[in-house]
């Protein structure tokens, strides 16, 4: 999956917004104004943070070469994932899931509610 590619997906999600709050350099993905992955790219290699269940964070780094602690994010809970080939798409796609799917259930009640009617949980929580 290349930088295109992971921007498409992340999009792909139910009301997902797509913002810049750290300057050009570095999109940012919200669903009603949480966030649930960054996109950028370093060295021409494009990399995504993304959130994940703390005990899932760490397998994911020991099982993937390209997944690293979340870079300037809380290390317990999101993770770097180099777009360099070192990962499957499916996972990569797996993954961009999982975080939206955890920042929406942290959402309040009447949003999340709305969210899951409005697409399915199904949609939602894929």
């Amino acid at each position: 999956m290349d930088y295109a590619g992971a921007r498409r997906y992340l999009l792909d999600r139910p009301e997902a917004e797509e913002d810049y709050p750290f300057g050009p350099g570095v999109a940012v993905f919200k669903i009603k104004g949480k966030m649930f992955a960054t996109l950028g790219e370093e060295a021409g290699i494009a990399r995504t943070n993304l959130k994940c269940d703390p005990d899932e964070a760490q397998a994911l780094r020991d099982i993937f070469s390209g997944v690293l602690p979340g870079y300037h994010m809380n290390k317990k809970h999101w993770n770097t994932v180099l777009l360099d080939g070192s990962v499957p798409d499916y996972e990569i796609e797996r993954m961009m899931d999982r975080s939206y799917g955890l920042v929406v259930k942290g959402l309040k009640k009447v949003q999340r509610e709305a969210l899951e009617l409005a697409y399915s949980p199904e949609a939602i929580y894929r």
